[in-house]
């Protein structure tokens, strides 16, 4: 990084009309000052003084210019005051020089400068940044087509991904304050050590905007924990995936959808979180089909699934706080789960008829005579959770009234009872009333649409200690 000379240095561009404007200034200044300029764009811009070129824009870019024209003052080396535009005050102020300027308008705003402009930022990043990337660098023929390549490499999750350049990972890199050197987390199968540059590039190929990047770091270090079990998800034959439930203000400042269609598509920070963490897990882990990942069937989920809560509307709270997160802290809830399944209720208006409904549906869960080693998120639509909400029920109450209807003899979940191999052990029999659910089985969620008397279940993985346990995290910056 190159000082800056003693006294007032300005930078300008032509380009500026505000620049311009001020050249008069600028004459005053060489005059009773020392004045240094740099100039940007044109090198014999101004003419009188005349400028230094600042033709690869590193002064600008290793000073922080964001706009012209910037008045600074250095003393030994060291910046100790500045100001951008053109405002006779200020910039008397600065210079220490009375009268500038006096034919001139008391104030004109400046311009952006170029080593702000988007169109040159990413490659100034790449030039002048104090970060380096440690990935390998891959060179393609000029006649290759980088999206096949990938392809042929086996990078993508069968759609195209977008190519993870050095200017664009440089810039998903911003989204953090975290050092790219950074340990995230020891990805399964393979159990590799991932580095947040390493989920940078992930980002950058599913599509994530720099701001998202936070919520993939904290969705790939949960998901790469003992408890979640990513190495036995991949290996399960059921057709289940890793399921990120998000909340918080920040939901909102990404632009998350907790709305109409939020389980769907067309939103890009809901689709692209949950993608980045599956390309992670593919491409760094080794989770790849027809190897670890062994699933019969299959889901849409593995290739994305990730949505928001609408905490602000939600009745109840969100899912991470019955998990243990205090409440207005921006988190994501990772759950092994399957595809979603619609529940309609038009007609239910009273809390214990919706809640034997919602029962129900949850009974046949997996399976009608399968009980307590899987469990399920209930995302509850807004005209659902308002039939609670108006009958003062509570998250703890809505999750009681529901079990209270999932009970059955151990008789008819018995292995042949119904004519249906399937079921439990002949030991349960005689157990009076079997729940659906293990304690804390049963999660809500909140989202969705305000039309529509729906909800949606999501089944989950087997649970517990030979399974996957959900895990939430506060989401780090």
């Amino acid at each position: 990084m190159s000082t800056l000379p003693d006294g007032i240095v300005i930078v300008v561009k032509e380009e500026c009309a505000t620049c311009q404007t001020v050249v008069p200034v600028l004459q005053q200044l060489a005059e009773a000052t020392n004045l240094t300029v740099y100039s940007q764009d044109n090198p014999d811009f101004p003419t009188s003084p005349s400028a230094q070129h600042d033709g690869d824009l590193s002064i600008s870019w290793h000073h922080d210019i964001e706009t012209v024209p910037t008045v600074i003052r250095v003393v030994d080396g060291v910046e100790v005051d500045r100001t951008v535009g053109w405002m006779r005050t200020e910039w008397e102020r600065v210079t220490g020089i009375e009268d500038l300027g006096p034919e001139l308008p008391p104030m004109r705003p400046g311009c952006g400068s170029m080593s702000v402009d988007p169109d040159l930022v990413d490659e100034l990043r790449v030039r002048f940044g104090a970060t380096t990337l440690s990935s390998r660098r891959v060179d393609i023929a000029d006649a290759e087509d980088d999206m096949e390549m990938m392809f042929n490499r086996g990078w993508t999750d069968g759609l195209p991904v977008v190519p993870p350049t050095e200017e664009r990972v440089m810039r998903m890199l911003t989204g953090t304050t975290r050092a790219p050197s950074d340990i995230v987390a020891t990805v399964p199968p393979d159990l590799v050590d991932i580095t947040v540059e390493k989920v940078a590039i992930s980002a950058v190929m599913a599509g994530c905007l720099p701001e998202y990047l936070p919520w993939v770091l904290t969705t790939v270090e949960a998901a790469c924990t003992d408890e979640f079990n990513m190495h036995g998800l991949l290996a399960t034959t059921m057709p289940v995936a890793p399921v990120i439930i998000c909340s918080g203000p920040g939901t909102r400042a990404i632009g998350m959808n907790s709305g109409g269609n939020a389980l769907g598509q067309g939103n890009r920070a809901n689709s692209t979180i949950g993608r980045a963490l599956q390309l992670v897990i593919r491409n760094f882990g080794g989770g790849r089909p027809g190897e670890v990942d062994r699933a019969t069937h299959g889901a849409p989920s593995k290739l994305s699934f990730c949505f928001a809560e609408n905490d602000v509307d939600s009745p109840y709270g969100t899912l991470a706080g019955q998990l243990g997160m205090e409440p207005g802290l921006d988190a994501i809830t990772l759950f092994a789960g399957e595809g979603p399944r619609c529940v309609v209720d038009q007609l239910s208006r009273q809390p214990d008829s919706l809640a034997r409904s919602l029962a129900a549906n949850l009974q046949v869960l997996h399976h009608p005579k399968l009980v307590m080693a899987f469990d399920a998120v209930l995302v509850m639509g807004p005209e659902h959770a308002r039939v609670f909400a108006n009958a003062g029920w509570t998250r703890e109450q809505i999750i009681s009234g529901i079990n209270a209807h999932l009970n059955r003899p151990g008789s008819e979940l018995i292995r042949g009872a119904g004519e249906i191999a399937e079921g439990l052990p002949q030991e349960f029999a005689d157990i009076p009333a079997v729940p659906k659910f293990r304690d804390g089985g049963l999660m809500l969620a909140y989202a969705g649409g305000g039309a529509g008397l729906f909800s949606e279940i999501i089944g989950g993985w087997v649970n517990g200690d030979v399974g996957s346990k959900p895990v939430a995290r506060v989401v780090t910056y």
